[in-house]
C-alpha cells in the first residue's frame, strides 16, 4: 500500500506548480543567484536552468519538485505585486503544463516576439516566457533605451544576430534583440549556416548606398559548439595558431557541403561564404566567445553573459555601430570601408550595363605604398636599407600619443591631491575634420613651402620653438614651458633637430608664432575629409549609450560629474557596450597601421594587411598627430589662464595637483558655467573630459620614489584611477 502512496506523490510532484519562466528568473536574480548555483543545486547543467527560464523546456522529475520548492521560498522573501497570498503566482497554463513552444513539425523557424511592455532601463534582459516569450521585466524602447527592436518586416526582420544556444535535450535556440526567441532546426554546422541564409531572416542593411549589406552573424556558445561538433575551448595548440586544424572534421563538413573558410580559417571569428552567384552573396560570420573572441579587454565580461543578455549587447553594438565582424579593431577599421565604399556603380554602358568605378571622396580598391619615413620596420619599401639598422627621427615619423612625466615642483607638493582628467574619445575627436590623403602615393619635393592645408610627412626643424614665449589667441604669452611637455614629441621632450612630423604637427608650430622651413616632404595634394562619417557614427554611438546610462548632453559639469558617478553600474550590458565602443575608436586607428604578426615572417617581405587599402599609417599619424597637438593646446590655454601645469600625460589623460579632490578644482568656472576658451571644459561629447580619478600627493610622491629607485619611469597618468601600480615587463 505505501508504494502506491509513493506513486500517488510521484505522479503530483511531477506536475508541481511552477511561476512563468519570467518570474523564475526574477526571483533567481532577486536572490543574487546564478544559474550555475541552481545548476549545481538541482544535479542539471546550467543550460537546463536557462531554458526553464525562457521557456523552451519544462523541469522533469525527479528535479521539478525541489525546483519548484526553490522558487515557493524565494518567492516569500521577493513577493511580486501580481502573486497570491500563499507566494505563489497565479496558476497559468504556461505555469502547469510543460511548454511547447518550440517542438516544430517543419523546419521553419517558431518566431516569438517580444512584450512592448516598458521598463526601468537598468533591469537586464532576459529570454522570453513560452509561447509568447517578454522581454525582461519592462523592455526598453528600440532606440532610446538600448535594446533594438526584436522583430519586424523585410529580409532582416530578426535583426544582425542571434546567439545560438542548446539545451541539455540539445534543442537550439537563437536568441536575438529585443527578446526575440527562435528555433533552430539545423543539425550541422553546414545547415545553420544555410538555414541562417534561407530562412532565418538575419542581416543589416548597408550602411552607404554604395556599400554591402552586413552578413548574418552568429554567435555560438559553449553549449552550441558541442551541439555541432565543435570544441567548448581550444586547446592551446589550437589556440596558439587561433583556429582549428585543416583537418578536423567539421571542417570537411563544410567542405562537402561547397561552403569556404576565409584565410583566418574556423577561428573565434570565421567568416564561411559560396562564392558570389548572380549578383547573390552567401556569407555568415560566426563568433564563439568561448574561444575568446570577445575579448575582455574590449568586451569586458561580455563573454559570461546569458545568450539574451549577449544577444542585448551584441545587437546593441551592431545597431548603433556596426555588425561585428572580428576584434572592436578589425570592426572600427571595416567601419570606415562600409561608410565610405571604395566603388560605385558607374553609368550604363551602351549595351546598359553598369560597371564598377571608384568612388570619389574614398580610399578606392587599391592599396598604396607608404612614403619611405611613414612605413614601419620591415615592410618592403625599407628592404635596401642594412639588417638591424636603427632609424632615428630623420628617418622616420614618430607620431604617437603622449607618455610624459616630470617630478613636482615645491609647490605642487604642498598641494594635497592629484587630480586625472580624461578626453572623452580623444582619437575620434581627433579623427573629426582630419584632411587626409585618398587614392594617391605620395609625392616627393625637396625644399617645400609648407602649407597646413596638404596633408603629408615633413622633413623640418622645430628645436627653435620655445614654450616659454608662444602665440594664444594670436596674442604673444610667457609661460612656464620647462612644466609643459613639447607638443612635438610624444615622449614631450624637445626635439634636438630636423625630424619627420605630420601636417598637424607644423602646422601647431605656425599656429604657436614660429616660422617654419621644411628641408623636404612627402605630400598627398588629392585629399579629404575621409573619417567624418567614420567619426559621427561612433560619436553618435557613444553620446547616445552614455544617455542610456543616465549621462546626458548639455549638463551642467557639477551636474555631469554627479552622473557620472557609478554611471555604468546602472545598466552594466550597456557599460559593456560603452567600453566597446571605444575600443573601436582606438583599434580602428591602430589597424591602419597593423603589424606584421605571426611566424614565418621575414623583414622586408610583404604581409597580408598591407593588401588593403586600408592600410595606411600616414593617417594614422595624422590622427594621433591632432590627438596631441589638441590635447597641449588645451593645456597651454590652462596654463596661460590659470598657472596650472600638468604633473603627467598618458596618451589622453592629464594630472594636476589641486587642493580639492574634484576636476572642479582644476578647471575654472564662473558662475555661468564658463571655462577658459579653448581649455579642458567638462561633458559627455568627444573631446571634452570627464573625471579620470584623485589620489593624495604623498601616493604620488611615494610613486615616484619607489619606481625612481628601481630605475623606472612613474608616469602618474598610468596608475591614477585606482591608484594600483603594476609594474610591466617593459618597465612601465
Amino acid at each position: 500500500m505505501s508504494e502506491l502512496f509513493d506513486a500517488i506523490d510521484a505522479l503530483v510532484a511531477s506536475r508541481s506548480p511552477l511561476p512563468p519562466p519570467a518570474e523564475r528568473k526574477r526571483l533567481r536574480q532577486s536572490h543574487g543567484l546564478t544559474l550555475e548555483e541552481v545548476a549545481t543545486a538541482l544535479d542539471v547543467r546550467r543550460a537546463t536552468v536557462g531554458a526553464w527560464e525562457s521557456g523552451r523546456t519544462e523541469p522533469r522529475p525527479p528535479q521539478r519538485e525541489p525546483y519548484a520548492h526553490l522558487l515557493k521560498q524565494l518567492a516569500r522573501l521577493y513577493p511580486s505585486p501580481t502573486t497570491n497570498e500563499g507566494g505563489t503566482p497565479p496558476a497559468t497554463p504556461a505555469a502547469t503544463a510543460p511548454s511547447a513552444a518550440v517542438e516544430v513539425a517543419s523546419s521553419a523557424p517558431v518566431v516569438a516576439v517580444a512584450s512592448p511592455v516598458p521598463a526601468p532601463a537598468a533591469t537586464p534582459p532576459s529570454p522570453a516566457a513560452a509561447p509568447r516569450p517578454a522581454r525582461r521585466p519592462g523592455a526598453p524602447r528600440a532606440a532610446a533605451a538600448g535594446s533594438p527592436a526584436s522583430a519586424g518586416s523585410g529580409v532582416y526582420a530578426h535583426g544582425p544576430l542571434l546567439v545560438l544556444d542548446a539545451d541539455e535535450e540539445r534543442q537550439v535556440t537563437g536568441f536575438g534583440t529585443g527578446g526575440l526567441l527562435l528555433d533552430v532546426p539545423a543539425r550541422s554546422l553546414p545547415a545553420v549556416v544555410k538555414w541562417a541564409l534561407a530562412e532565418a531572416r538575419v542581416g543589416a542593411e548597408k550602411l552607404h548606398a554604395s556599400g554591402k549589406d552586413a552578413d548574418p552573424l552568429l554567435v555560438l556558445t559553449a553549449a552550441a559548439c558541442e551541439r555541432y561538433g565543435l570544441p567548448a575551448v581550444l586547446s592551446d595548440a589550437e589556440r596558439s595558431a587561433g583556429r582549428l586544424p585543416e583537418g578536423h572534421q567539421v571542417i570537411k563538413l563544410l567542405e562537402r557541403a561547397g561552403w569556404k573558410l576565409t584565410r583566418r580559417g574556423l577561428g573565434p571569428w570565421a567568416r564561411i561564404y559560396r562564392p558570389v552567384t548572380g549578383g547573390r552573396r552567401q556569407c555568415v560570420q560566426l563568433c564563439i566567445p568561448s574561444w575568446n573572441a570577445l575579448d575582455d579587454r574590449a568586451w569586458g565580461h561580455a563573454a559570461k553573459l546569458e545568450p539574451a543578455e549577449l544577444a542585448r549587447v551584441l545587437g546593441v553594438y551592431a545597431q548603433r555601430v556596426m555588425t561585428p565582424v572580428g576584434s572592436t579593431a578589425v570592426s572600427g577599421l571595416e567601419l570606415m570601408t562600409a561608410l565610405n565604399p571604395p566603388t560605385r556603380a558607374g553609368e550604363p554602358d551602351q549595351d546598359g550595363k553598369r560597371h564598377s568605378e571608384h568612388r570619389p571622396g574614398s580610399l578606392g580598391k587599391e592599396p598604396v605604398d607608404p612614403a619611405p619615413c611613414e612605413a614601419i620596420d620591415g615592410h618592403p619599401v625599407l628592404a635596401h636599407l642594412p639588417r638591424f639598422h636603427i632609424r632615428g627621427p630623420q628617418e622616420r615619423l614618430f607620431e604617437e600619443a603622449y607618455d610624459w612625466a616630470r617630478d613636482l615642483t615645491d609647490a605642487e607638493c604642498m598641494q594635497p591631491h592629484l587630480v586625472g582628467i580624461d578626453v572623452n574619445l580623444a582619437f575620434g575627436a581627433a579623427a573629426n575634420g582630419a584632411v587626409v590623403g585618398l587614392d594617391a602615393s605620395p609625392e616627393h619635393v625637396t625644399r617645400p613651402v609648407f602649407d597646413p592645408a596638404v596633408p603629408g610627412s615633413w622633413l623640418v626643424d622645430l628645436s627653435h620653438v620655445d614654450l616659454n614665449r608662444v602665440k594664444i589667441a594670436k596674442q604673444w604669452r610667457d609661460l612656464e614651458g620647462d612644466l609643459l611637455p613639447s607638443p612635438f614629441t610624444p615622449t614631450g621632450e624637445h626635439p634636438e633637430g630636423p625630424a619627420w612630423y605630420a601636417t598637424p604637427t607644423v602646422a601647431y608650430a605656425v599656429e604657436l608664432g614660429y616660422d617654419v622651413a621644411p628641408v623636404e616632404a612627402w605630400v598627398r595634394p588629392r585629399s579629404g575629409r575621409f573619417l567624418d562619417g567614420w567619426y559621427k557614427r561612433l560619436r553618435d554611438a557613444y553620446v547616445a549609450t552614455m544617455a542610456d546610462l543616465k549621462v546626458a548632453e548639455k549638463l551642467s559639469p557639477g551636474e555631469f560629474l554627479k552622473a557620472m558617478d557609478g554611471h555604468k553600474g546602472r545598466d552594466p550590458e550597456l557599460g559593456i557596450v560603452l567600453d566597446a565602443v571605444k575600443m573601436t575608436v582606438k583599434g580602428g586607428i591602430g589597424k591602419l597601421q597593423e603589424k606584421a604578426r605571426g611566424g614565418g615572417w621575414v623583414p622586408g617581405q610583404a604581409w597580408p594587411a598591407l593588401a588593403r587599402p586600408t592600410w595606411r599609417p600616414d593617417i594614422r599619424a595624422a590622427v594621433i598627430s591632432r590627438a596631441r597637438v589638441n590635447m597641449h593646446r588645451k593645456m597651454l590655454a590652462l596654463a596661460a589662464a590659470t598657472g596650472r601645469y600638468p604633473v603627467a600625460v598618458l596618451s589622453d589623460c592629464a594630472v594636476y595637483t589641486a587642493d580639492g579632490p574634484s576636476p572642479l578644482d582644476v578647471l575654472p568656472y564662473d558662475q555661468d558655467g564658463k571655462t577658459v576658451p579653448g581649455s579642458f571644459r567638462l561633458g559627455v561629447s568627444p573631446g571634452m573630459v570627464k573625471h579620470e580619478g584623485t589620489q593624495d600627493v604623498l601616493w604620488g610622491v611615494g610613486v615616484l620614489e619607489q619606481l625612481g629607485a628601481e630605475g623606472k619611469v612613474a608616469n602618474l597618468a598610468r596608475y591614477i584611477k585606482t591608484g594600483e601600480v603594476t609594474v610591466r615587463d617593459n618597465g612601465e
